[in-house]
């Protein structure tokens, strides 16, 4: 029997399958898709996940830099930009490579780590055992394994085939076109790298810019062609029928600045992609007995504010620790329950923070009254901060004795300076282990009995207040230095009873 069945090979699936890998459970990954289609998709990673690919040791590979993530000193809100350089404490991480980039890179640290990904093989019905989930493929192959794990989009047949109900709302008000684009460069603003447009100005680049026609994007990626979006509201919707053109874009362009934009056709093959309205979902629940849903098989909303992989990406490791405990035998009565308890909040907030946005680029005066007030709030660094944490994560707390700062939320960037000299969380977490940082030295003792799944490493800590973290796998502080039995407890409660 397989210890995890997961369908879907996207970046969700494959983070999940690499958390298992490295608990040393069996994963297998099943994608109805051939090969990677290679679909233009996510432009890059915003938030705090790009801490946490730092913390598994996969930022450096993808980033193609030495040094740490670093916070960006800007972002947008709304089609507003964000000063983050106003903040004593800037959350907001971003790290610009694209989606099939980070495919292949999730890909390949899965192929180390063993696990078998089957591509061509798609999920079509599922029956549910007491002990096990029985799973037909399309070509008539049936498979066993404990759990079941739905990774596969919006459109997921797992969250389908189980039960599980996926209200919310879908509109067709918005009709947004992208496209890859060349622009003469004459077109192109030297010191910024914006559009100029006579008659209009200069639309700044990686920004949503506002007008009371509608919203425009352009984003010139270094080394990679650029990308040109619209999004308009218009009094009946696009038809669908028709194939997207650089004409049609060109034309919605026109309508949204007031003056137009030469636009030419990418250097190789480009993305053309027309989108009506969108969803705003969350599933029943998370969670059918063996049957377990992640990223947008879970939650999909707007794209605005590229929150989409820092939910789902987190999801998959918060799901992966608990579900490899299951697995393993030593998880506490309830932990797996915790993966929805904790990460549903989560999604509510985002979908929150995208709708809000949403109602922020709409067209129409009120609107416009709605945004310059807002643009007020957003000079008090209070205001600024707050929508940064929402934006990044950072403002996350799991369920947590209310007396300790620290649990519940995301582990510090903390220095141990050990017999072996410094050495940052991050390379302490890329086991995927549960973890004691202790400056003390006194607290081995009590970890003992749990020293077949909690690692203890002391030494002086840099970046944190506290003399003692406990951090979980997902890298989320459970403990924060108290006495030996408010340790135990929480070593229990995460990590089960001892041997």
């Amino acid at each position: 029997m397989i210890d995890v069945l997961i369908a879907g090979a996207g970046p969700n699936g494959l983070m999940l399958a690499c958390e298992l890998a490295l608990a040393g459970v069996d994963a297998v990954v099943l994608e109805r898709h051939a090969a990677p289609t290679g679909e233009p998709r996510a432009n890059g990673l915003v938030g705090q996940v790009v801490r946490l690919l730092d913390r598994r040791g996969l930022y450096a590979r993808l980033s193609g830099e030495s040094t740490p993530p670093a916070p960006r000193p800007g972002f947008v809100f709304g089609a507003f930009p964000l000063d983050l350089t106003m903040l004593e404490e800037n959350p907001h991480y971003v790290l610009g490579v694209p989606q099939a980039q980070l495919e292949a890179g999730l890909a390949a640290r899965a192929a180390e780590l063993g696990v078998d990904v089957r591509r061509g093989q798609e999920v079509v019905d599922l029956r549910r055992r007491p002990d096990a989930v029985e799973v037909c493929l399309a070509d008539g192959t049936q498979l066993t394994a404990q759990f079941l794990v739905g990774a596969d989009g919006g459109h997921s047949a797992v969250r389908r085939l189980a039960g599980i109900d996926f209200p919310g709302v879908t509109n067709d008000r918005s009709v947004s076109r992208t496209a890859t684009v060349t622009i003469p460069a004459s077109s192109l603003d030297p010191d910024t790298g914006g559009l100029r447009v006579p008659g209009y100005g200069v639309v700044p680049p990686f920004q949503h810019t506002r007008t009371a026609r509608g919203l425009i994007a352009w984003a010139p990626f270094p080394g990679r062609p650029a990308i040109l979006s619209t999004t308009e509201w218009p009094d009946a919707p696009a038809s669908d029928e028709t194939p997207m053109s650089l004409a049609e874009l060109s034309a919605s362009v026109t309508r949204v600045l007031g003056a137009g934009v030469p636009v030419g056709e990418p250097d190789g093959p480009g993305l053309l992609r027309r989108l009506t309205g969108g969803n705003t979902r969350i599933a029943g629940r998370y969670r059918a007995g063996r049957v377990l849903l992640v990223g947008d098989a879970a939650h999909v909303h707007p794209a605005i504010g590229g929150p989409g992989l820092n939910l789902g990406l987190q999801d998959a490791v918060n799901l992966g620790w608990k579900l490899a405990a299951t697995v393993r035998g030593w998880a506490p009565r309830g932990l797996l329950d915790t993966y929805e308890t904790e990460r549903r909040p989560v999604a509510e907030r985002v979908v929150m923070s995208t709708q809000a946005q949403s109602a922020l680029i709409a067209p129409g005066d009120e609107i416009t009254g709605l945004r310059e007030l807002f643009a007020e709030l957003l000079r008090k660094p209070e205001v600024t901060g707050h929508i940064a944490a929402l934006m990044s994560g950072a403002d996350i707390r799991y369920p947590a004795d209310p007396a300790d700062p620290l649990a519940g939320r995301c582990a510090p960037d903390v220095v141990v300076h050990g017999e072996h000299g410094p050495i940052r969380l991050a390379e302490l977490t890329r086991t995927a282990r549960p973890l004691l940082l202790d400056s003390t030295g006194t607290y081995a003792e009590v970890v003992a009995p749990w020293k077949d799944r909690v690692d203890v490493v002391t030494g002086r800590l840099e970046g944190t207040t506290a003399t003692a973290l406990l951090v979980r796998p997902d890298c989320f502080a459970a403990w924060s230095a108290g006495d030996a039995g408010t340790l135990r407890a929480a070593l229990t409660e995460h990590f089960g009873l001892p041997r």
